[in-house]
């Protein structure tokens, strides 16, 4: 049966007690349904906001004020190992399943293959700390305290030699103050959004493909984390009073996306839509995340409780559990993921010297796939079936020329057959006429 799980990451907290079968432990996986529980948890754990990555095999979790990445196996269900790293760690994200962007302290960030431990570091393009991460299959985007974004290619800072400097592919600096929390949007053309958050109480939606600036929301209190809806509608901001403030991208009566509006783009916008706000103070709101299908949030707050909120209600919905230390990272994974051909059994540590990699990993299907999978998974008609159809047509037309001349000659055959019996049964029909009136 599916389940609805999500992790999450605490940052301790001296001043508050966890009961016995709790102390020391800074991760959880959390069943949200169909029972409400907590599934695992993973002891020695600390992080900071932005500080949480995983994927189906392990969960990353940099610790708070330190140059370590705790790495722990689902599987297994321990701490599985401690990487070090030559600077404190600010935050994490992961591309795909075995690429994980690390943040680093003096403005650098360092790709890691998880599967072959080669490690990849940029030049330091940031001034300050890169507090935030967000990743796809082929960009990563870094967001830092001195109020730029920058924008790299994955494949281009993983083909790049070591002696080679390695540059982002655009800086974004419309914010004026530390960024708090980025989201990518969920297309996958040219068009595809990111939506960033300043702690100077601004919200800007732009394209980071071309560095485009789409909107920019002013709002009344410091967003510190973001969710965006998964049909890139709306985006969610948790707020530093423990509210939520939903700022809508369409509207009813929009003839076209507002965000690719000209006349608006230029403009800021003062949010004026009343916050949700929580039954009791929790603090600070300090991660969120959205549904598979973007029916309830969850938001995970200062004071260590987990608030669900009802988005097509617009409103608080319940609470779900409360962690006793501030809840700093909160991740909802979807109860039907992408199935995966490989699979990372063991971790490989970064390697700091360029040598020979070997991939550790595990072929855990086959790896073709029939040809309705590859029709339903793939964008648009496959090229080879389109290839198929194609020849398939030039063939039917080729040979359409030679069938119907052979029709012809079986037609002209037939009506001769056809005539000469006619012939025949007329004769025999005189004769029997004939025949008939007694005229021998």
């Amino acid at each position: 049966m599916p389940s609805e799980n999500f992790i999450v990451a605490t940052r301790a907290h001296s001043s508050k007690t966890q009961n016995g079968m709790l102390k020391d432990v800074g991760v959880y996986i959390h069943e949200i349904q169909p029972e409400c529980t907590i599934r695992s948890s993973f002891k020695k754990g600390s992080a900071h906001p932005n500080s949480l990555a995983a994927n189906s095999s392990h969960i990353f979790v940099a610790q708070a004020d330190k140059a370590i990445v705790n790495v722990y196996s689902r599987e297994k269900g321990n701490l599985e190992a401690l990487v070090s790293f030559p600077e404190r760690v600010h935050s994490l994200a992961i591309a795909g399943e075995s690429i994980v962007a690390v943040g680093l302290a003096e403005g650098r960030i360092i790709l890691w293959e998880v599967s072959t431990g080669k490690q990849v570091s940029t030049s330091a393009a940031h001034l300050q700390i890169v507090d935030s991460l967000a990743a796809t299959d082929l960009h990563i985007l870094s967001g830092s305290t001195d109020s730029n974004i920058h924008v790299w290619s994955i494949p281009q800072l993983l083909g790049i030699p070591s002696n080679e400097t390695q540059e982002p592919l655009r800086c974004f600096s419309n914010h004026q103050a530390a960024i708090s929390s980025m989201v990518l949007g969920h297309s996958i053309g040219n068009s595809n959004i990111c939506v960033s958050s300043s702690v100077d109480s601004t919200i800007i939606v732009w394209n980071y493909l071309s560095g485009q600036l789409l909107r920019t929301f002013l709002l009344p209190k410091i967003p510190l984390c973001l969710g965006l809806d998964p049909c890139d509608r709306a985006v969610f901001a948790g707020l530093e009073d423990g509210s939520v403030q939903m700022i809508e991208f369409l509207t009813l009566d929009s003839v076209k996306n507002p965000l690719y509006d000209i006349e608006l783009q230029a403009t800021p916008v003062q949010v004026k839509s009343t916050p949700w706000n929580p039954p009791i103070d929790a603090g600070s709101a300090l991660a969120i995340s959205l549904s598979y299908d973007g029916t309830y949030l969850l938001t995970g707050h200062e004071s260590g409780k987990v608030y669900r909120w009802d988005t097509g209600n617009r409103r608080f919905a319940s609470e779900c559990v409360d962690f006793s230390s501030p809840v700093t990272n909160l991740k909802i994974e979807l109860p039907f993921p992408k199935k995966k051909n490989l699979k990372i059994c063991v971790v490989s540590k970064p390697k700091l010297t360029e040598q020979n990699y070997t991939l550790n990993s595990q072929f855990i299907q086959p790896l073709t796939t029939s040809r309705f999978d590859q029709t339903v998974s793939s964008y648009g008609f496959p090229r080879d079936v389109l290839e198929r159809a194609i020849s398939q047509l030039s063939t039917t037309s080729q040979a359409s020329v030679s069938t119907e001349n052979q029709l012809k000659k079986e037609n002209q055959e037939l009506w001769k057959i056809i005539n000469e019996q006619r012939a025949v049964q007329k004769a025999t029909w005189d004769k029997y006429n004939s025949l008939r009136t007694g005229d021998t």
